[in-house]
């Protein structure tokens, strides 16, 4: 499973959807490093400090066991670009788009709260924890 920004952080802030997540981070699961960028930045924004964040979910065994963070690589690189013009009008952000790409590159499925993923033709499997 590849969750996005907006699932980690539903996940991280008790939102509805989180217990999907949680289920999510029982198997294997990766981030790339834009969405976790995204996460500790929107966290930032409601006065948090991002060390602590990743302090936090390191000993609580989520980053780095239950969550692996992966960089992108250029491959993605292209693929987030090949991804813009089909996602436009769905308004998905970079970090959308990477998070699809990732999905693309491991053959798993994309983990959103964004519906608007669900009417995307990405060819990525995209579920949604709303």
């Amino acid at each position: 499973m590849i969750p996005d920004a907006s699932a980690l952080l539903a996940y991280m802030l008790d939102e509805p959807g989180e217990e999907r997540v949680d289920r999510a981070l029982e198997n294997a699961t990766f981030i790339d490093a834009v969405n976790l960028a995204e996460v500790l930045s929107t966290l930032v924004e409601f006065g948090r400090d991002p060390g602590s964040v990743t302090q936090a979910l390191t000993q609580a065994g989520v980053l780095g066991q239950s969550l692996t963070v992966r960089p992108l690589d250029e491959t993605q690189a292209l693929e987030i670009a090949r991804l813009r013009p089909l996602t436009r009008a769905a308004d998905l952000s970079l970090a959308d788009r990477a998070c699809l790409a990732l999905a693309a590159s491991l053959d798993l499925p994309a983990l959103t709260a964004d519906r608007a993923w669900a009417e995307l033709n990405s060819g990525v499997r995209v579920e949604s924890i709303r």
